[in-house]
């Protein structure tokens, strides 16, 4: 059954006003009240699952003042595109720790990149102890809503995704349904994977407004499924039993025209309930650099626009759950 109000989950923490997956950003959002908090995982050269949004770490660290880690700098191809950079994969734990984190977007959020250079990733085990303690805290059940990076990519590198995963979930008393757990993947593989090994959980498949899933890609080549395909009623026929739930881009729910006018809320929504699938979205932001043109207000990309009607449209469609990047908003608006 749908939620009589979405699940608040504050994407990467807070990183409206802090640098994303930083401890200070996750204190943020669970000051500010979410119903969960998002970490992505990637993996060190040694095994260790780290929470990064992408493996390639030049832009939300300081690696590059690193004159020991200059040769690390490297061109890779991951899922079909190259990207040059440093990489979590080449690094050990111990040396990532010695990174600090940065903002990915200083221009657009320079008080967040106030905070830069202070504070040192983390790993997934920090997060899982840093909302275990702020469901003890604040006397409520608050979720975590994990997201597995480049499965397929780094699988091809010998790591065993699924099996690491669920160690560390089982490890930190995660995968037993102690506390809300929520896991997700744009490659549904990982997540079958995931699911066989035992590990209680709502899993989610996420879906991009373009392109097609990797996994799939790499298994069937030109035949592969796109994602906008899997979102029509028959696509989601075929995810109903397989995941509990989808995870899509706004744009699929917003349905905006050529000149940035929704002709939404669009049919995705009701047609995954009617499978009985929950149905999350991503990303609600209120900077005008990430709403459609519609409710975007002035030039200024940085300010603030007319985030509450472009959000009014997302409600309306009645989803189950909002990644957000200003906590403080999405918990006023969404509750």
């Amino acid at each position: 059954m749908p939620r009589r109000h979405p699940l608040v989950i504050g994407h990467r923490g807070a990183p409206g006003y802090r640098p994303e997956h930083t401890r200070s950003s996750y204190d943020l959002a669970l000051a500010l009240g979410v119903d969960a908090v998002e970490p992505d995982v990637v993996f060190t050269a040694d095994g260790m699952l780290v929470v990064r949004h992408e493996n390639e770490i030049g832009s939300t660290t300081n690696v590059a003042d690193h004159p020991e880690f200059a040769d690390r700098r490297a061109t890779k191809t991951i899922d079909g595109t190259a990207h040059t950079g440093w990489f979590t994969e080449d690094f050990t734990w111990a040396e990532l720790a010695t990174l600090r984190c940065r903002e990915r977007l200083p221009l657009l959020r320079p008080g967040s990149a106030s905070f830069d250079g202070a504070q040192p990733p983390l790993r997934l085990r920090d997060v899982l102890e840093i909302v275990r303690a702020a469901s003890l805290d604040q006397g409520r059940e608050i979720g975590v809503v994990l997201e597995i990076k480049h499965a397929t990519y780094f699988a091809g590198l010998g790591y065993d995704v699924a099996g690491a995963i669920a160690a560390e979930l089982r490890a930190e008393r995660w995968g037993d349904g102690e506390l809300p757990l929520y896991i997700e993947s744009f490659e549904s593989t990982v997540l079958a994977q995931l699911k066989a090994q035992g590990i209680r959980g709502t899993y989610v498949y996420l879906l991009e407004a373009g392109g097609s899933p990797f996994d799939l890609v790499a298994a069937q080549g030109h035949a592969a499924p796109t994602y906008r395909a899997q979102a029509t009623p028959a696509g989601l026929d075929a995810l109903a039993g397989a995941v509990d739930g989808i995870s899509v881009d706004k744009k699929m729910i917003l349905a905006p025209d050529r000149l940035g006018r929704t002709s939404g809320p669009s049919a995705v929504v009701a047609d995954a309930h009617a499978r009985g699938l929950r149905v999350f979205t991503w990303t609600c932001r209120a900077e005008n650099n990430f709403l459609i043109a519609q409710f975007r207000r002035g030039r200024d990309k940085s300010a603030l626009g007319d985030y509450e009607a472009e959000w009014r449209v997302i409600a309306d469609a009645g989803v189950d759950g909002v990644f957000v990047d200003q906590p403080d908003l999405g918990v006023g608006f969404f509750r």
